[in-house]
């Protein structure tokens, strides 16, 4: 008892379909996580309505393990698709929390210079004293962002989390203030 060409395209069939409707449904839970809610609804539509689809072609034929296989792997992937979409997407805003215990005035400078705002702040950590900067930005400029703290200050601990408001109206940092600052606190 070989597979037919039948059983390929339903396996086919049934594989790429979970890729889409768990792509759909991981894209759906980030989007309710920021708060999308008539996005987040319609796409929960599609994804429901795809996997009964599949389920109910699933329960309909006789058993085969191909299907089922491909069901799970489909699964599989599609947590992966999801999740790479929501990367190119990236969604919101995002809080970058640095810590620097030594050197820490060319990463201000540079990130000054690159207009992110920032908030400095002097703090006492396992070792000592330290600077800590938190600037919430786009999650588009994490990368960005990140690259200019490894750059300037490969030491520093630095830490991304995700925020689900924020204000949007953003003042123009003072940088005479922030510079002030860094030389009263150096």
């Amino acid at each position: 008892m070989g597979i037919e060409f039948a059983d390929i395209i339903l396996i086919v069939l049934v594989f790429c379909s979970r890729i889409i409707d768990v792509s759909i449904g991981t894209i759906r839970v980030i989007f309710l996580s920021k708060g999308f809610k008539h996005l987040a609804s319609t796409l929960g539509f599609f994804e429901v309505f795809i996997w009964i689809v599949v389920v109910s072609k699933l329960m309909g034929d006789e058993p085969n393990f191909f299907v089922y296989i491909a069901y799970a792997g489909g699964f599989a992937a599609g947590n992966f698709v999801g999740m790479m979409i929501e990367e190119k997407i990236s969604i919101g805003k995002v809080l970058v929390r640095i810590i620097i215990q030594k050197n820490p005035d060319k990463l201000i400078k540079r990130l000054i210079k690159s207009d992110y705002p920032l908030t400095i702040s002097n703090g006492f950590g396992r070792d000592g004293e330290v600077k800590m900067i938190f600037s919430v930005v786009n999650k588009k400029e994490l990368k960005k962002i990140l690259n200019i703290v490894t750059k300037f200050n490969p030491k520093a601990f630095y830490s991304v989390e995700d925020v689900r408001y924020a204000n949007s109206s953003r003042v123009s940092p003072e940088k005479k203030a922030i510079k002030r600052f860094i030389r009263k606190h150096k």
